[in-house]
């Protein structure tokens, strides 16, 4: 009888028009819900629009059925159809007298319109006209649709009335006030920045709610200026006591809690308050105190005021007592059977390793459990945690569990983070060089296309220079167990292009090396890996270059190599390629075949890569060809401090994109000709300084890949002797011979190595932490003993006894071995050599979330091997101190190496490994020696060649250019 009842009562509803509403309504919500597709939703909506059009053009429609027909019009727009043809009836429905009907005017307009629609401009007025009303539902209306529909030119029509709004005696206008004036700062701070003290005045509000509005923009402008609003902590920590202890009206709780929005947009403002300010942060303790005792675990907003507390005290100055309740209520969280309290502790733990590590230790079984969770977002927290968490001891294990996670999900954007994240912590954290090339080649395999390039030129360094010892051994071991690696992984299909780069590199420099492969079986397994990948011509020319070495180091040995006949179809495919360099490798290797033993030793001597390259970056050769020049009528080259009226070639480009883009004949006058400049010299000295001049590249000889906009001289200058002459600012250049220049090779920026940490608090808790600690076991073991694994699994993760004094060893062992090695590097380069640079190792930073012992004083300071990848003389964040430097020439030479190299370093050595000048790393920027007065070509031309013999092309893109410039 009752189902009856109720059923009699639904009819009776629909029949009359349920909820003011009338039965057409009720049947369009209804068939809505029951339609089976989307298409079919879809045909009733676009039923109802066509309808609805019809309706709203009649004239003679009742007031309250427009209200109706209205609300149908949202309610189809807020399905995501097109009902533009209503947005004028809600405009006029908000000039209506009726308050139901101009708050469903204000309700349609807000939901319709934004602040650059085209009939916001029809609402200001009518905002402005209801904002003086006497009904406060009318004012209220009018400012919500103000806080929506008010863009940052209208803000002035309506801001003195909003602020004379926050004296009005109604509470909700006055919240509503403060809401539209928190609008306004965010969408102009400066119309807004003379009425911030508005704000602290209505903090002092009687009503909670008025105050509550408050809180929002003044979080807003303490983010923007924390100091400026020191003076208000203590205010803040009266009302979160206040609010704490139940003092607001029972209607601000939720769930039984007093006023928790408020409480967590308090503890929000006071962390940022009382972040490295002891004297703000002392004011905190105790109301903070007060929140984790009376804290409820059993509501969700009871947890959420608890985790805020948590962040808050990660934040300001740390206290032992705050420390020891945070650590209590994150055990909670992690012993919680709820993912979202476990994900919550997780976050928690992050933020309070940083400031006591020993915290982590007394969850690792919580840890380990969450790392094993199969809820796919709580172990991705849990592995944020663990990267927090890294240090030597633990590395293997974090990584490996990271590479293992890796390959097994599908989300590009989340395994390129992982990739990113496990190469960061083997460069920064890794035991050995054999572990270090090994997680590489994981990472490389299973995501190599979205790890950086850098990555593979410094794994390509790391196996070249080896250990940095004295044993040769250890070096030849290395290299050898990377190429049988490397021949084990090639024949595996989809390898990334940037793996087999360094696949192809290894196998060319040492793939013979030890005598335990032959080089036709090199050879042919660089030609099938060319022969797999026809359309990257990158790793082309890594296998052919590779080959070319093979050949090289057989012939210096005096063997006699047959030349297969897919490496001839190879040689013969590229010879005639459309790439340029390509061709340039092939005519390289075909030229090298027909040279005899002693030939072949001084063009690719074995073993060179990591050998120092002297560039004359001046180009002193070429001073005889720029004086021959400058006596022919060439014009003299222009230092940048006095091309003061040349326009950039940037300015050019977008002169002419402008002139172009104006498809108008022009009537104005001609300019008059600017005065030519007064040239300086009438020759260029040679102690001119280096410019930064980049010619109009051609894109038929190659691709940039840098743009730069560097200025020119310009043509009026040439001819400031003979007159005046047309003036061709601006205009391109159409014939003539095309002019080259390089692309800029990226120089690898050194590695930071960033330590996660902060200050160790006192260690006051710890009976109380393992007490902690065992009451979690017991409780998630119940009388069941922890598994073998898992043990293993968190003396890994977490560190032991065992393990640190093995790590104190390790340190001692590796400081001195790298003292040694450092000593010898040092001696052999001031030999022979021009005085170098002495490079003396920075202290590495403090490893503040060691867990292990502090580590012995008198030991030297060991420099990261890992953070040496960026550079190949040295750690390259080091501070270099020069001691008896050469006294350099005061007369240096036009720097036309620009051309090639944008951004070469001075009195520094650096080097990056290339893929497309040569498989060898070239150090730019070595120690200037004194210049020497008109070297003969054949010096020039020699220099050339010794560059070359080590597989580096200076020319770049344009082989003949040396050639060009000498005639």
């Amino acid at each position: 009888m009752e189902q009856l009842r109720t059923i009699g009562r639904e009819l009776a509803m629909g029949s009359q028009g349920g909820w003011g509403q009338s039965k057409e309504f009720l049947d369009l919500v209804k068939s809505i819900g029951e339609a089976r597709s989307k298409a079919e939703e879809d045909r009733i909506i676009a039923r109802e629009l066509e309808h609805l059009k019809r309706r709203l053009a009649d004239p003679d429609v009742p007031r309250r059925k427009m209200k109706e027909l209205l609300l149908r019009l949202v309610y189809a727009e807020m399905l995501g159809h097109d009902a533009s043809f209503g947005h004028i009836h809600a405009v006029k429905m908000t000039h209506d007298e009726s308050l139901p009907l101009k708050r469903t005017g204000y309700l349609a307009v807000a939901l319709f319109l934004d602040e650059r629609h085209d009939l916001v401009i029809l609402v200001v007025n009518t905002i402005q006209k209801d904002l003086r009303s006497d009904n406060y539902l009318v004012v209220c209306a009018a400012l919500t649709a103000a806080c929506r529909l008010i863009g940052e030119e209208a803000i002035p029509a309506v801001l003195p009335q909003v602020v004379e709004l926050l004296a009005h005696p109604k509470e909700a206008v006055r919240k509503k006030a403060v809401m539209a004036l928190h609008r306004f700062y965010q969408r102009s701070p400066s119309s807004v920045s003379h009425l911030v003290s508005n704000f602290r005045k209505r903090l002092c509000d009687n009503d909670p709610g008025v105050m509550g509005a408050t809180l929002c923009p003044l979080y807003d402008l303490i983010l923007e200026e924390p100091n400026a609003y020191k003076d208000l902590v203590v205010s803040f920590v009266n009302i979160l006591k206040q609010v704490a202890e139940r003092r607001l009206p029972t209607s601000y709780d939720y769930h039984q809690m007093p006023a928790p929005f408020i409480q967590i947009k308090l503890l929000k403002i006071l962390a940022v308050l009382g972040s490295g300010d002891k004297q703000a942060s002392g004011h905190m303790y105790t109301v903070l105190g007060d929140i984790f005792r009376k804290g409820d675990t059993a509501s969700n907003i009871g947890n959420a005021i608890l985790y805020e507390c948590i962040c808050c005290i990660s934040s300001i100055f740390p206290n032992p007592k705050m420390l020891e309740a945070a650590a209590e209520t994150t055990s909670k969280f992690l012993k919680s059977d709820s993912h979202n309290l476990k994900y919550m502790g997780i976050d928690a733990l992050g933020r309070l390793i940083k400031i006591n590590p020993d915290i982590a230790e007394e969850h690792q079984l919580a840890v380990i459990d969450c790392l094993e969770d199969p809820d796919d977002t709580l172990k991705r927290k849990t592995f944020e945690l663990l990267y927090k968490m890294t240090k030597s001891t633990n590395v293997e294990v974090i990584v490996d569990r990271m590479i293992e996670y890796m390959i097994n999900i599908t989300d590009h954007h989340y395994k390129t983070e992982i990739a990113s994240r496990c190469v960061e912590l083997a460069e920064q954290f890794a035991p050995s060089n054999q572990w270090f090339i090994q997680t590489m080649n994981k990472v490389f395999e299973h995501a190599g296309d979205l790890v950086n390039i850098r990555v593979a030129h410094n794994l390509m360094r790391l196996i070249a220079e080896g250990f940095g010892e004295e044993d040769e051994g250890a070096d030849s071991q290395l290299r050898s167990s990377a190429v049988d690696s490397y021949l084990r992984i090639v024949g595996e299909p989809k390898l990334p292009s940037s793996f087999l780069q360094i696949i192809c590199w290894v196998l060319g420099e040492y793939g013979t090396a030890d005598g335990k492969y032959s080089a036709s079986y090199i050879i042919g397994k660089l030609c099938d890996v060319a022969e797999a990948h026809l359309t990257d011509d990158t790793v082309k020319a890594y296998a052919i270059s590779a080959i070319l070495k093979i050949f090289a180091f057989e012939i210096s040995l005096g063997r006699k190599i047959d030349m297969l006949p897919e490496c001839q179809t190879l040689v013969d495919e590229l010879s005639a390629s459309h790439s340029t360099d390509l061709q340039q490798r092939a005519y390289e290797l075909q030229a090298l075949l027909g040279l005899d033993k002693r030939a072949v030793e001084s063009v690719m001597p074995a073993d060179a890569s990591c050998e120092d390259i002297e560039v004359d970056r001046n180009l002193s050769f070429l001073n005889s060809y720029v004086q021959q020049a400058l006596e022919n009528g060439a014009a003299p080259y222009i230092p940048e401090s006095e091309r003061l009226g040349v326009i950039s070639v940037g300015s050019y480009r977008s002169q002419e994109q402008q002139e172009t883009s104006a498809h108008t004949l022009r009537f104005e006058a001609y300019e008059m000709p600017k005065p030519s400049l007064v040239l300086a010299t009438a020759q260029v000295s040679m102690s001119t300084p280096p410019t930064d001049l980049v010619p109009v590249p051609d894109p038929g000889h190659y691709k940039e890949d840098h743009q730069t906009s560097r200025s020119q001289p310009s043509g009026d200058t040439i001819s400031g002797e003979f007159g005046v002459k047309l003036r061709l600012d601006g205009v391109q250049k159409k014939w003539g011979r095309p002019t080259y220049s390089s692309s800029t090779p990226s120089s690898s920026a050194p590695s930071q190595q960033a330590t996660n940490g902060g200050s160790h608090s006192d260690g006051g808790g710890s009976t109380s932490s393992q007490a902690r600690e065992s009451s979690y076991g017991s409780k998630r073991q119940q009388g069941t003993e922890i598994s073998a694994e898992k043990q293993r699994l968190a003396a890994s993760l977490f560190g032991s006894a065992a393990a640190k004094a093995d790590k104190k060893a390790q340190a001692s062992r590796k400081a001195s071995k790298e003292s040694a090695s450092a000593e010898k590097a040092t001696a052999s380069s001031a030999a022979p050599q021009p005085i170098k640079e002495q490079v003396i190792p920075a202290a590495p930073p403090p490893d503040l979330l060691d867990l292990g012992d502090e580590p012995v004083s008198s030991s030297p300071p060991s420099a990261d091997p890992f953070s040496q990848l960026e550079g190949l003389l040295g750690p390259a964040s080091a501070t270099p101190v020069v001691s008896g430097a050469p006294a350099t020439s005061t007369s240096k030479a036009p720097d036309l190496m620009s051309i090639f190299s944008d951004d070469v370093p001075t009195g520094a050595t650096s080097g990056s490994t290339d893929p497309a000048l040569g498989d060898v790393n070239l150090i730019k920027g070595a120690t200037a020696t004194a210049a020497k007065k008109g070297p003969s070509l054949q010096d020039a031309l020699q220099k050339d060649a010794t560059a070359r013999q080590v597989g580096v092309t200076p020319t770049g893109n344009n082989p003949n250019l040396f050639k060009d410039l000498l005639g």
